[in-house]
């Protein structure tokens, strides 16, 4: 295969959808012979929010450190390529076409899904290149998840919230059991889940493991010392040793939980302060985006994924913290089906009264009109819907002032697509292919 021809291979296995369980990926993995045992220590990531931003804290740590650190995520947003890096290098397309021609026969056979083969493909470049560090996010859950093929070192679980519910359950303790399946005997656990049914299933399962349990804000403290539009100051304390500060380019107090997590990881890990500090301040180098980021000004464009309750309530907080500037606020938002989108928009509907709904360039979107009618009945005084992102981001940008703000969030696929139209074409020849 060539790298467009793996792509046109790969997109249709969505047709499959979600499909949990792990004897499809055990096949995957037997046909590339078994690189999930070569990944070097493995930090493995699970929770509903927050995963995103400590895989790439810890990736960038490791990374400052020295080691050949690998870090897998999901969703991307632009090129396939960005979830698959070594020491922040996307994996090269040559790569992916090769890795995708030998399992393809078992994708076929097995009706593989999307997922289970990007996470087969992770796994074998991880090991072909002989990483010291291999960083994992999970996709969905845990128990389940393709990714559950590892033994990790570490296990990080940043927060517990109602997400996917229609395979996960519906309570709180029900999807944390689900994602804390990740742990296993020779692990250490770390996590910032605060409710306390779904943190009885954690240290449920890591008890069942033999795996010790170290909590943020119990086993480690964390004081947010400054916060600003794409930076926070912070004061970390990880006894016995001293309080550590910490500038990070994040947008949010509420990231302070998952820089602490990492710093625990790497503290444990033996990683010098020096390193820490060097590795939280680089996060760029990781591709790490699009959470709360500025692409664009006069007015300003804020570029989010958040795309649940509990995410959305953190990023309204941490627009009020920081945004204070702008005279007011749009919001051009794109959900899947999939999601409660009433009490995803409601946060936001105590920002914003203007809205421009769109379809997501997915087949997984919920339609701009049904979004549009939840927007009109969770109180925003304006709400104009749009079909294409295009359309919508131009309509988005006449309705706000060079002194307005623009928020585009909730979805990896929307934030995906307005970087497409903001940013220029990359100059390096790489294809731009989703």
């Amino acid at each position: 295969m060539h790298y467009q021809e793996a792509i046109d291979f790969l997109f249709p296995l969505h047709r499959f959808g979600i499909r949990p369980g792990l004897e499809r990926i055990a096949v995957l993995l037997e046909e590339l012979d078994c690189p999930q045992q070569r990944l070097g220590t493995v930090v493995h990531i699970a929770g509903t929010n927050g995963k995103g931003t400590v895989a790439a804290c810890m990736a960038s740590i490791f990374q400052a450190a020295g080691y050949r650190t690998g870090l897998y995520t999901s969703p991307h947003l632009v090129d396939f390529t960005e979830r698959i890096r070594i020491d922040g290098r996307k994996i090269p397309q040559s790569a992916v076409a090769s890795y995708c021609s030998r399992i393809a026969p078992a994708v076929i056979r097995e009706k593989a899904t999307f997922f289970e083969a990007t996470t087969a493909m992770a796994f074998a470049y991880f090991a072909s290149e002989h990483v010291d560090v291999s960083v994992i996010e999970t996709g969905m859950g845990g128990r389940l998840d393709a990714t559950n093929m590892v033994n990790a070192g570490f296990v990080v679980i940043p927060s517990i919230g109602r997400d996917h519910t229609a395979w996960l359950g519906e309570s709180l303790d029900t999807i944390a059991r689900e994602k804390a399946a990740i742990i296993k005997s020779g692990s250490r656990v770390y996590t910032g889940v605060r409710d306390p049914a779904a943190l009885d299933q954690i240290r449920s399962a890591a008890d069942g493991c033999g795996a010790p349990l170290f909590i943020a804000g119990k086993d480690a403290a964390c004081r947010v010392a400054g916060a600003a539009l794409g930076r926070i100051d912070l004061e970390v304390l990880v006894p016995p040793g001293r309080p550590r500060c910490y500038q990070v380019p994040l947008t949010g107090s509420f990231h302070a939980v998952n820089v602490t997590l990492a710093v625990m990881v790497a503290l444990a890990a033996g990683i010098r302060e020096e390193d820490i500090a060097r590795g939280l301040s680089g996060l760029a180098s990781t591709g790490y985006r699009a959470r709360l980021e500025q692409i664009a000004v006069r007015p300003a464009v804020l570029l989010d994924v958040s795309h649940n309750p509990d995410g959305m309530e953190k990023s309204v907080q941490a627009i009020r913290e920081t945004a204070g500037g702008y005279r007011s606020l749009v919001v051009l938002i794109g959900l899947a089906s999939d999601k409660d989108a009433l009490h995803v928009v409601l946060p936001l509907a105590e920002l914003a009264g203007r809205f421009v709904t769109v379809n997501l360039p997915s087949e997984r979107g919920l339609p701009s009109e049904r979004l549009g009618a939840v927007c009109a009945e969770a109180g925003a005084a304006e709400v104009v819907v749009c079909d294409a992102v295009a359309d919508g981001l131009e309509k988005a940008r006449s309705m706000a002032g060079p002194e307005d703000m623009i928020l585009v969030t909730g979805s990896f696929y929307l934030a995906g697509e307005v970087i497409r139209l903001v940013e220029p074409e990359p100059g390096d020849g790489e294809s731009r292919c989703t």
